[in-house]
């Protein structure tokens, strides 16, 4: 979803993941009509492909069950080298702790920027010696509140203000309540957008992430960023089809 949105801007984008046999050919043929390289995608014999269950409640609560499929362990997957070595930007999402911190190095020694978004997972895969060194070596950490409180949880002592002293800059979805930004310099807060009938809130999130870098990479300020994702995330609630229409530039 994240690489759709992104896609959807005109950003240019790959994906690299671990997928089973069983992956739908429709989605590889939905991503590669919206231009997403897909040379890193590794089919793993013998194995299914990753399935998630999200359960909404009418507060707007989630509950989320993971079947990881290939990504469960990937402690030696092989990284694919020329999509990391032609990426300026790598986006490290969910997946093996191991396997993440590997591509992260590497990413790094080929000089691209890193930004890590462990989602769910800092809750029940990561431990406080693997975030601690993985938070620091990126230049961005996405999440929602939840995440992001775990986050602070396992590496600040709870203080979600203190995960600056590890990375630079903390970017929180907030649901209804807007994004938050938390950065060495101080707070940004951006509303979220009023949305008459909102659809299922899947990838919300997610199309958030690609709006907000549609603009970081053009050299936005931040609070545009965030606003930028925040409307990505509104198009991706109302639009029947999932297409997201680029914010234009100076009016997010």
């Amino acid at each position: 979803n994240l690489a759709l949105a992104a896609a959807a801007y005109g950003v240019r984008t790959a994906l690299i993941s671990r997928v089973g046999a069983d992956f739908p050919d429709g989605f590889r043929r939905q991503l590669e009509a919206a231009g997403v390289d897909l040379r890193g995608l590794e089919r793993v014999r013998g194995e299914s492909s990753s399935a998630c269950i999200i359960v909404h409640s009418a507060r707007g609560e989630q509950m989320t069950i993971i079947d990881q499929g290939p990504m469960a362990d990937a402690k030696y997957a092989v990284i694919p080298e020329r999509v990391l070595a032609e990426s300026s930007w790598v986006h490290l999402a969910t997946g093996d702790p191991r396997y993440l911190r590997r591509v992260q190095r590497r990413a790094l020694e080929l000089g691209a920027r890193v930004g890590v978004d462990p989602a769910q997972e800092v809750h029940y895969r990561w431990t406080s010696a693997e975030l601690k060194p993985y938070l620091a070596d990126a230049e961005i950490l996405f999440g929602n509140e939840h995440e992001i409180a775990a986050a602070a949880r396992l590496v600040a002592d709870g203080d979600v203000r203190g995960l600056t002293d590890v990375v630079p800059l903390v970017v929180m979805t907030r649901g209804s309540h807007g994004a938050r930004a938390y950065f060495r310099g101080g707070t940004i807060d951006v509303p979220s957008r009023r949305i008459p009938r909102p659809r299922d809130p899947t990838g919300a999130g997610d199309a958030f992430r690609g709006g907000f870098y549609t603009a970081w990479f053009v050299g936005e300020s931040l609070r545009y960023c965030l606003r930028a994702g925040t409307r990505a995330a509104a198009r991706w609630l109302t639009d029947r089809n999932r297409a997201p229409t680029p914010p234009a530039r100076g009016r997010p």
